[in-house]
């Protein structure tokens, strides 16, 4: 089941959160644990069970872990019999066969028979909840959070299906106060459904229509030059709003059931560099990689070369994180190097002001990143970036021409169009400043901490007087307040009225095409 689907959208969400308001506060956790097993298993039943005995593993694990003590070293030993286990599931499903293809292209090249194995399905979702089960008890060790007797909320932890199937990657830490006290308010529920209908457009109405111009253009035998560049510029933007939609959704549902999520994006191409990319694109994912994995190489903490070294292997490990692939390999060394070359010329990852000629170099090594981490083999990936960098015919061949419609193409300018707007605007509004702070933010606190930055106030609602009617009508300017008040609000309806179209249309849109997976459920 995904979200963009109408079983989803008129018959699981509406009966869930039915029952969900009128559950009591008691029994609301264990409604959405089963309602999260159900909607996981409407793919398969069977991987149900693996996703079980991985939640079970891992509560028992940290049970063990926190009667050892905190980072005693009976401690250290439950923590790595736990990783273990479950990088060794994550190992056997997703990168068994990667490694067996592999080897056999190395003995058939001197004359030895291959090994024959058998296809292994990839159950959905396995990387989101074995990296979410391996932060839990690592933070369990490093004293972070204590580890929970709670069954239910840690299996419905790892299962809340809003970010079952492609994240973002939560943290047991920055949920568990959430689990046993959370508000549900009028507010905050018209808030998850305003951020659920954005996603849902990001996702069907224009990642969905911009899909058909890259999958055209990388199904190329012989690309041109305008063929591979725009392919790759309708990738850049397709996964951008493909995944970002998905993240937006996510949040709004975790917002209609009480719970605040760590946002996913912020504007990534707007960057004036990779190290400023990643504190932007997948903030979940790249703040993941940076506690538990760079941290855990050694971080900064070494010679100047190990620092390089832990950036470069974290990005590495991070690309092949995303699939059995070389793609993916090359995908993840291609931003370690960068990371550390940035790092080694300290170059900025916080600017204060666009620069024109940064922002143009960091788009292109982002867009250059993206052709092999689509592209389904090197050979693909090679014929890309020959036709994109050889500079020869930069008119459209006959074929892919012949393919594209004035919708498809329309709808990438608007995509780019919309990034350019919002993430100017979001630029100057709201710029980096600081490490950024992978934590969610807390109901009861008066700022908001996002994954990117400081706290930010957030803005105050309207006084009494602004908000009643009555109460205007009786101040000294009387009918020329209210008028001013009413017209004021004039924006905020209008924009109400333009999602609701376009959330309408989307799902009419939605109704009429065939089944369109997003994109990360094949990571």
């Amino acid at each position: 089941m995904v979200f963009s689907s109408n079983v989803f959208l008129f018959l699981f969400l509406p009966v869930f959160l039915g029952l969900y308001y009128l559950s009591g506060n008691r029994y609301r956790n264990l409604l959405l644990l089963i309602a999260s097993y159900i909607f996981y298993a409407w793919w398969r039943v069977d991987f149900l069970a693996l996703f079980i005995g991985v939640t079970v593993f891992n509560y028992w694990i940290g049970l063990r872990i926190g009667a050892a003590g905190v980072r005693t070293k009976p401690a250290q030993k439950w923590l790595i019999f736990g990783v273990v286990v479950d990088l060794c599931v994550l190992g056997y499903f997703k990168y068994a066969g990667f490694g067996v293809e592999s080897l056999n292209t190395i003995i058939t090249s001197f004359g030895f028979e291959p090994f024959i194995v058998t296809h292994i399905l990839l159950p959905i979702g396995i990387s989101f909840y074995v990296f979410e089960s391996i932060s839990y008890i690592i933070d369990v060790y490093r004293g972070d959070t204590p580890a929970t007797h709670n069954l239910i909320d840690f299996a419905a932890f790892v299962a809340i299906f809003p970010h079952l199937i492609a994240g973002p990657v939560l943290r047991f830490k920055d949920l568990v106060d959430q689990f046993n006290h959370r508000t549900h308010t009028v507010d905050k529920f018209a808030e998850g459904c305003t951020r659920f209908m954005q996603g849902f457009i990001k996702k069907v109405f224009i990642a969905d229509s911009i899909a058909p111009i890259a999958d055209h253009c990388f199904a190329l035998s012989d690309p041109t030059t305008g063929d591979a560049w725009l392919g790759a510029l309708a990738y850049t933007a397709q996964l951008y709003f493909d995944f970002s939609g998905y993240s937006d959704m996510a949040i709004g549902l975790g917002l209609m059931m009480g719970f605040r999520f760590m946002e996913n994006f912020n504007q990534p191409y707007i960057s004036q560099s990779i190290t400023e990319f990643w504190r932007r694109w997948h903030i979940s994912l790249s703040t993941w990689l940076r506690d538990y994995l760079y941290i855990s190489l050694g971080g900064n903490r070494g010679s100047t070369f190990a620092t390089y070294r832990n950036l470069f292997l974290t990005m590495l490990l991070g690309g092949l994180w995303h699939g059995a692939n070389f793609t993916y390999v090359i995908w993840g060394a291609w931003h370690g190097m960068w990371l550390a070359i940035e790092r080694a010329f300290g170059v900025d990852a916080a600017p204060r002001r666009i620069r024109p000629l940064k922002w143009a170099f960091t788009f292109l090594l982002v867009v250059a990143g993206w052709v092999i981490f689509r592209a389904e083999n090197l050979d693909v990936a090679w014929r890309m970036y020959a036709a994109m960098f050889s500079f020869g015919d930069w008119r459209l061949s006959e074929l892919n021409a012949a393919q594209l419609t004035s919708l498809q193409v329309s709808t990438l300018v608007l995509a780019y169009l919309t990034m350019a707007w919002f993430g100017i605007r979001q630029f100057h509004a709201q710029p980096l400043t600081g490490a950024p702070k992978a934590r969610a933010e807390s109901d009861g606190g008066k700022e908001k901490v996002d994954a990117n930055g400081p706290a930010t106030a957030q803005p105050r609602g309207p006084s009494a007087t602004q908000d009643d009617p009555a109460a205007i009508a009786y101040s000294p300017s009387g009918a020329l307040a209210y008028r001013q008040s009413w017209l004021a609000q004039w924006p905020l309806l209008a924009t109400r009225l333009a999602l609701l179209l376009l959330f309408a249309l989307s799902v009419l849109k939605l109704s009429a095409q065939s089944f369109s997976p997003f994109l990360y459920f094949q990571f």
